[in-house]
């Protein structure tokens, strides 16, 4: 299974879902290839933001060494599934959709929700990361 989490910049949300997702896959020894991507690329090849990687890190993951990069129509053929923080990335990663299937990989992370964005409220970091942490144990659950 390939699965690519996005966001807006990849600095955020997108790098807790990878990073939570690749090590919770990881203990289960699912062999699941796990990456993350910004609708934008303001932030291409930089470093998580520091309170996401502090929030991580609270729980016991380590998000330090992802770098940011764009979301391209190359990753539909990559992976598997992609799943959107929030409905704006939904419509931004569809609209390079080409066909049909290409569309159907593309998910809300969280089915019929958003995961605020944190960036402008450091007080929100950690109950983002612990969402993100709730479900991307009900996915591997899901898909497993």
């Amino acid at each position: 299974m390939k699965i690519l989490m996005v966001c807006l910049g990849n600095i955020c949300r997108s790098p807790l879902a990878e990073g939570i997702m690749r090590h919770l896959s990881d203990e289960k020894n699912l062999n699941w290839e796990i990456a993350s991507a910004g609708t934008g690329n303001w932030h291409v090849g930089k470093a998580p933001d520091y309170r996401s990687i502090a929030a991580a890190k609270a729980s016991g993951y380590d998000i330090s060494t992802q770098r940011a990069q764009q979301f391209d129509h190359s990753m539909f053929a990559k992976y598997d599934l992609i799943f959107v923080m929030d409905r704006n990335n939904l419509k931004d990663v569809q609209s390079l959709a080409k066909t049909e299937e290409e569309r159907k990989k593309v998910k809300l992370f969280l089915d019929n929700d958003e995961v605020t964005d944190p960036y402008w409220d450091n007080a929100l970091f950690s109950p983002v990361c612990k969402q993100v942490e709730e479900r991307c144990k009900a996915i591997i659950k899901q898909l497993s």
